[in-house]
């Protein structure tokens, strides 16, 4: 039966505990595994502790998992206590801001009887299996940790009532209660449930099964730095080359500083924006010394554009409305700039191209937002072309494209072709050295003929992949 052990009101997570296998009750030198688990999530953003105790096998777990999702008023996890794992790893599906469905999974594709096979694509798990189910096309390994969000408790109820009917009268197989949560992951995948990948990388989190076997994961935790790994992780991984390659190398060490200060993600969004006007000022002077003050504000404001989102990944504070703000904010300092270099330039014709260059921009950015809307609408009915790019790139179909999408993936498949395809479409990054660069050493007429002929180029490529994947 369900035990509340710990209440604690941060946020709307739940954790179901399950303590029905006797793993749970080995040795660790936190006491037991059951001990040990326990202390790393009272130290996580749970709301709740319950504790499913040992009772009548595999149907009563499930009975009881079901029970708590429908008196429960958010996210429901659901983890066995015979798990071994960094808290930080925990943390990264318990502690993410959206607290909606998902599950701990690693690329690890060395499946066992603890380490369950799945299929992700997209960033999601899009098929799951288990001693009953069988994953033809595994490329990951499910580890243990499930999370329903609020949205779907019902769906966690219905399908932890079925499994429990199923496996009380033996249609289920030899299962037993050790693989509750597997089958509650099948369940939630094959009822169509979106369920987010969450990677644990280079983090543990293992299940044993006896006393060598948590001796063995307990002493592997300390050979990864949690504290490194958070930071690694708090920078993207796929940015663009100049966001790489000339701001995260060194952007990565003012996280912690930002964080010790207590700077919200928000705040350094804020700053960025006060840098980038300053850097407008400095432009409108129309000196060559006003142009290298205001080239190296406006790098230094798009490193606070990078930092405040590393910044949000690393305090787990980022929102809706913190990604609305910093898109925003990105335009709105990228045309302040037009009109502090324009104010600054002598050039009779230099307004014409400002607006050219700032029409171009908003043409480009509404081909990206309205082919995104467009796949989201796709992939909500089924549509083909509304599938995850990772997909696209991986089907038969594509890989005999041709054209501009088969060029763009042929590359995609070589690093030089990766980066190729990153710089051809001109992203924030580029724009702002491109910017910084030319307004330096040259002038504005240079920044606005440069921003409008690799501009046009990006438009044309990015337009004719957009088109060539829609009419697949």
């Amino acid at each position: 039966m369900p035990d509340s052990l710990t209440t604690r009101e941060s946020t709307t997570t739940s954790v179901v505990l399950l303590a029905t296998t006797p793993a749970g009750r080995l040795s660790c030198p936190d006491g037991t595994l059951l001990d040990r688990i326990t202390g790393q999530l009272a130290t996580l953003a749970v709301s709740e502790i319950q504790v499913v105790t040992p009772g009548g096998g595999l149907g009563a777990d499930l009975r009881g998992v079901a029970k708590i999702a429908r008196i429960s008023t958010g996210a429901v996890a659901v983890l066995p206590a015979d798990l071994v794992a960094h808290t930080e790893a925990l943390a990264l599906l318990l502690e993410h801001p959206a607290h909606a469905t998902g599950a701990l999974v690693s690329h690890d594709a060395i499946a066992g009887p603890m380490r369950p096979p799945v299929h992700v694509q997209g960033g999601r798990i899009v098929a799951a299996g288990s001693s009953f189910h069988i994953v033809p096309e595994a490329n990951a390994t499910f580890r243990g940790v499930l999370q329903a969000g609020e949205s779907h408790l019902g769906t966690l109820a219905d399908i932890a009532e079925e499994l429990a009917e199923l496996a009380d009268t033996g249609k289920l197989g030899p299962v037993t209660a050790v693989e509750a949560v597997d089958l509650l992951l099948v369940g939630l995948v094959r009822s169509g449930v979106p369920v987010r990948a969450a990677l644990i990388g280079p983090l543990h989190a293992d299940r044993v099964t006896g006393q060598h076997a948590a001796d063995t994961a307990v002493a592997a935790l300390a050979d990864v730095d949690e504290a490194r790994v958070r930071l690694d992780t708090s920078v993207k991984q796929d940015d663009g080359f100049f966001a790489t390659y000339a701001v995260s190398t060194w952007s990565r060490y003012l996280i912690k500083p930002a964080a010790k200060l207590k700077l919200t993600p928000n705040a350094v969004t804020g700053i960025s924006v006060a840098l980038a006007l300053l850097a407008a000022v400095w432009f409108s002077a129309g000196t060559q010394g006003g142009r290298l003050l205001g080239a190296l504000l406006f790098y230094l404001s798009f490193v606070l554009d990078c930092l405040d989102g590393q910044l949000a990944r690393y305090t787990r504070t980022f929102s809706p409305l913190g990604a609305w703000a910093d898109g925003m904010a990105d335009r709105f300092k990228e045309y302040a700039v037009y009109i502090g270099l324009a104010f600054g330039s002598t050039d009779p014709g230099i307004w014409h191209l400002a607006v050219a260059a700032t029409i171009l921009q908003a043409v480009r950015h509404n081909i990206d937002f309205s082919y995104g809307g467009a796949v989201a609408d796709a992939a909500r009915i089924g549509g083909g072309w509304g599938k995850p790019a990772r997909s696209l790139l991986e089907s038969a179909d594509a890989r005999r494209a041709t054209g501009v999408l088969g060029l763009a993936q042929r590359l995609g498949r070589r690093a030089a072709g990766h980066w190729f395809k990153k710089i051809i479409v001109l992203p924030i990054g580029e724009r702002t050295a491109l910017i910084a660069v030319t307004a330096a050493f040259w002038n504005a007429r240079v920044t606005f003929l440069s921003l409008l002929c690799w501009g046009g180029v990006a438009a044309v490529y990015q337009l004719a992949g957009r088109m060539m994947r829609s009419a697949r």
